[in-house]
């Protein structure tokens, strides 16, 4: 199936017999946050200080039955949000979610990532998750979506990893196989991977794979659809992965997970080896890291359009003066225990909290310092844990 057109009018059938993700619809605004939707914190995360602006546009491309596109509005309460999606049928539910649960700043397009063009103006954030590797050409698609970030914008990207899907791919294979011509019925392709798990050996690898990693979101046909009979998948390696994004033109700022990616994590206990990579590339250093860690399900990283200026905070002048706000994305506050953008549970000194219960957003570093008995590293250690944000009183940076 290599014509784009076919390929994208079987994706569009399979999400209109099984509206992805199938997360219910609520009377109420979705509950928790996911960092990489928020723009303060996805900023921060990126550049180490708080964004100049916040009344921003943002594209949700490739936006399914919209679960992405509703924290979008809602955690951005600012920001003008559109959803795209080539699926009329995932695209109503999508509508409905939003509609119920209050998320009124946005807009949908019946569109495919590939017509992108066709909407007006640029966005300073893109969210593109889980759509790249369904597309006929992934290159294009990434491309087409460059286009439309503003100077400055970032772009957050999840596409599947082929190491840790490796199960997954051998049993869409033989799915197919047993399907034949009725490849492209999802609903009996659907039926054919149930029944072909119900009689595998308990100690089958691939069998083994799905109780302990996957079955609990598959219980739901639409997640199983998704996964098992997707029409078209394309899993990327470190390697082809890097191609994609420099194909983009854009700049590659990180991981959104990089904790998987520290390679201390699997070789501090041989420092000669630690030495040995430091002579390695930053990309050499991640396939080594997914070659020895081969867990590695999917990619999620952000790009950027230049110019994009990394804040630094080593001198301690720049940092006095700075304005610290929280991270909107902590859970918890205030007590000295509380969750961190990333749902880590953070335990802080009551001097930590007390210098955090006075960031107003108006006081400096060094006011806030003149009251509460905490040094300086204190403060760039909360900064590095990413439960501040800070915004240079002095905008030279840029």
């Amino acid at each position: 199936m290599s014509d784009p057109q076919t390929v994208s009018t079987a994706v569009a059938k399979l999400y209109d017999t099984y509206p992805f993700p199938p997360e219910p619809l609520l009377d109420e605004a979705p509950p928790g946050y996911n960092w990489r939707w928020n723009w303060l914190a996805a900023y921060n995360f990126c550049t180490r200080q708080k964004p100049q602006k916040q009344n921003i546009r943002i594209l949700d491309a490739g936006c399914g039955s919209g679960v992405g596109t509703e924290y979008l509005v809602h955690l951005n309460p600012q920001a003008q949000v559109v959803g795209i999606d080539l699926s009329a049928g995932t695209l109503a539910v999508a509508k409905e979610r939003c509609q119920r649960s209050g998320a009124n700043r946005v807009e949908f397009h019946h569109l495919s990532l590939f017509d992108v063009e066709q909407l007006p103006g640029e966005f300073d954030l893109i969210n593109c998750v889980g759509v790249l590797h369904h597309t006929p050409d992934p290159i294009r698609g990434i491309q087409a979506l460059a286009k439309k970030l503003a100077p400055g914008g970032l772009m957050h990207i999840f596409v599947y990893g082929e190491l840790g899907r490796w199960e997954i791919q051998l049993m869409q294979k033989a799915i197919a196989l047993l399907q034949g011509e009725k490849r492209g019925d999802y609903r009996d392709g659907v039926q054919v991977g149930r029944q072909i798990f119900a009689s595998l050996p308990e100690n089958n690898r691939i069998a083994k794979r799905e109780k302990e990693r996957w079955s609990l979101e598959n219980h739901r046909d639409e997640n199983f659809a998704d996964m098992y009979v997707h029409p078209q998948e394309i899993d990327y390696n470190i390697e082809t992965l890097f191609e994609l994004i420099d194909a983009s033109g854009l700049e590659f700022i990180g991981f959104s997970n990089p904790g998987f990616w520290q390679l201390d994590r699997l070789l501090a206990k041989a420092p000669d080896l630690m030495e040995r990579a430091k002579n390695l590339s930053d990309r050499q250093i991640y396939r080594l890291i997914e070659l020895l860690d081969p867990e590695v399900t999917h990619y999620e990283f952000f790009l950027g359009r230049p110019p994009i200026t990394k804040a630094d905070w080593s001198e301690d002048n720049s940092l006095l003066q700075a304005i610290p706000e929280l991270n909107p994305c902590i859970d918890g506050f205030p007590s000295q225990c509380i969750f961190n953008y990333d749902y880590q549970i953070v335990n802080l000194s009551a001097e930590e909290l007390e210098f955090l219960q006075r960031c107003d957003g108006n006081s400096t570093v060094a006011q806030i310092l003149s009251a509460v008995q905490l040094e300086l590293e204190g403060v760039r250690k909360l900064l590095k844990q990413q439960i501040v944000m800070l915004t240079p009183t002095s905008r030279e940076l840029h």
